[in-house]
This record gives C-alpha cells, structure tokens and sequence, in this order.
C-alpha cells in the first residue's frame, strides 16, 4: 500500500525527519512449517510480511490486515512471538524520510484466501526453509526476524536491555 494519508500528513509538516513508527511483522507458516516470505518491490530484497500501524488500530488488527493487504491471504494469529526495535530497525527509504520501526511480531496460519502479491509493496511471494531463507537477500533486520521465526520458542522474544541507570 502507498504511504498512508497519517503519515503523509505527518511528513508535509516534518518533512524527512525521523519518524518513530510502531508497526506489526506477521510470520506467516504453512503445514511444512516454511515460512512466507515476499520480495520487496524497490529492492528485491526479501521481507517478512508487514507494515505500519495506522493510528486507533490494534496490533492484531493491523497484523491481521497488513497480510491481507501484502499477500491476499486471511490469516489466524496464533501466538506473540516478541517486539523488537532499535538502530538495526531505523530505514532511510530513497526518497530521504527516516523511519525507526518498533515492531511486534505474531506468529499465524493461513485459514483463507489465495496467496498473490500485491504488485506494489511485494512482487514475489515464496514459502521457503530456514535453509533456504539463509540463501535470499534481506535487510539485516529481516535476517534476525526469520532466524527468530525458525526458533519457535514458546516464550516471547525480545532484545535484552543494554540500558542502565546513571550511577548515582
């Protein structure tokens, strides 16, 4: 989907500056337990499937809509896999806006629709294993959602914290 009409709004009074924007990933398995993945138009690198929160939308929601959006699939959301940010998730998109992404990341099967890419964002789809993942170009932070999506661990994910109070 094009910028929405939130942030276009937002960027003709800041312009490029940086923006902090909260967002979903969505880690699509199918029965083979391979993950979905769509290669970015602009780039040709390989994404998770994902996007930005639109403001008074829930995660679920926007998690649940972004899949729709990207890949023409209905999916179920099956389990918090973690939230994730920092320095490896701030973009400098080509035209010059900074965005830095805090994302939560679900875990869902497909229980409808058929899998097409959007032609915009995404103009590939492919399930792939973590074999095959570790063969495809993708951003840094893309490598580290898809090694996380491989883990299945039960419990949440998240980076641990390197932030300390100052000695006093």
């Amino acid at each position: 989907m094009p910028i929405s009409t939130y942030l276009r709004n937002l960027r003709a009074k800041i312009g490029t500056d940086l923006v902090m924007m909260p967002a979903v990933t969505v880690l699509v398995l199918d029965q083979q337990e391979r993950l979905l993945l769509a290669q970015e138009g602009g780039t040709g690198l390989w994404m998770t499937i994902g996007g930005a929160i639109d403001p008074d939308e829930s995660p679920a929601d926007a998690a649940v809509r972004e899949c729709w959006e990207e890949t023409g699939l209905h999916v179920e959301l099956t389990r918090l896999v973690g939230a994730f940010g920092g320095p490896q998730y701030r973009v400098t998109y080509p035209n010059g806006d900074v965005v830095s992404y805090t994302t939560m990341v679900f875990e869902a099967r497909v229980i409808g629709g058929t899998a097409r890419a959007d032609g915009e964002e995404a103009t590939a789809l492919r399930f792939v294993s973590e074999t095959e993942a570790a063969d495809l170009p993708m951003a840094v932070w893309t490598k580290d959602l898809v090694r996380i999506a491989f883990r299945r661990d039960a419990a949440p994910a998240f980076a641990p914290p390197s932030w300390t109070p100052p000695a006093s």
